[in-house]
């Protein structure tokens, strides 16, 4: 007889994370006012360069288009990921194959990004590899959800 398996809440993989921004909340709550963009910045190409090779080059091409296209937002660590903020809030980030265990990178976008577009629009897009065209394209979509 085949049971069905019973769900245990998180995945390794989400408690993990979880333990990643309870991290980066302790960190951010170290630095307080001292903190700048400076130490958001270096924490997340130090976690970019902690990649796999294929989620690596995406992530740096990632986070070149995104702090030229919108210099306004801030680089910091979310659960782990390389993200962007606006008023400390994270309008899109970064997301390797690897964390998941995913078959493609994710470049998100959460509520305060301005990409409303009528009754519906992409929250997400999946990343395999990047084109000059895709960085086009990001540095459009950043640029306007940082607006």
């Amino acid at each position: 007889m085949n049971e069905t398996p019973k769900f245990d809440g998180f995945t390794d993989d989400e408690r993990a994370a979880m333990k990643e921004h309870a991290q980066e909340l302790k960190t951010a709550a170290r630095r307080g006012s001292r903190a700048s963009r400076a130490d958001g910045e270096r924490d997340v190409l130090a976690k970019i360069a902690e990649m796999a090779e294929a989620d690596r080059v995406l992530a740096e091409r990632i986070h070149a288009v995104v702090t030229a296209g919108a210099p306004a937002l801030s680089p910091k660590l979310w659960y782990g990921m390389p993200a962007y903020a606006k008023d400390g809030k994270v309008v899109c980030f970064f997301q390797s194959a690897e964390k998941f265990k995913a078959r493609y990178a994710t470049l998100g976008f959460n509520d305060p990004a301005n990409l409303d577009d009528g009754t519906m629009w992409p929250t997400a897009f999946a990343l395999t590899k990047l084109t000059a065209d895709d960085e086009a394209r990001i540095a459009t979509l950043v640029r306007r959800a940082a607006g």
